[in-house]
């Protein structure tokens, strides 16, 4: 898995001050995207231990409230593995620590088993995530007072309710 950028202070990407992985890689190609580079699988830099590590330090610091990982796009195949690994690791050193990801898929119509971007790994991925951003990004629908998120059909998904009741559960209006 490649990288396009890391933050280590980023609050624009989810609530409170955040640790931002941005990865490389995404088949969406939606219209507008604000980084089109990274939909480049090889764009950036490898992701390796060394990053990882940079990573956990980052949320070791006080004023860290989580990890956001957006992209490129998280939910590709080819990245779940990585990430799911990473979110293992997140969860059990800094299980108060919350784990946002944006996605241009969209849950209950892609990520579900049987849908074409599940994997092995996604049913576990998503069990980490504590706020799930997902749809496609549609410059028609681009709103900049929306909080979160790019375009009005973009959900802020609660992803423990979520799970926990089978159906989507807004995490915010």
């Amino acid at each position: 898995m490649y990288y396009g950028n890391l933050k280590e202070f980023d609050i624009a990407d989810g609530e409170g001050v955040r640790v931002t992985l941005f990865v490389s890689g995404c088949t969406n190609h939606c219209k507008g995207c604000f980084q089109p580079a990274t939909w480049n699988f090889t764009y950036g830099e490898p992701y390796t231990e060394e990053v990882e590590q940079r990573i956990l330090d980052f949320l070791a610091k006080p004023m860290a409230d989580g990890l956001t990982l957006l992209g490129g796009e998280p939910m590709e195949p080819e990245n779940q593995p990585e990430l799911t690994a990473l979110c293992r690791k997140v969860k059990s050193v800094y299980p108060d620590k919350t784990i946002w990801c944006y996605t241009g898929f969209v849950y209950d119509r892609d990520l579900l088993e049987g849908q074409r971007k599940h994997t092995e790994y996604t049913d576990e991925f998503l069990s980490y995530i504590d706020v799930l951003v997902d749809g496609p990004f549609v410059e028609e629908k681009r709103n900049l007072a929306l909080s979160f998120r790019g375009s009005e059909n973009q959900r802020v998904l609660d992803m423990k309710k979520t799970l926990e009741s089978g159906t989507p559960v807004l995490y915010m209006e």
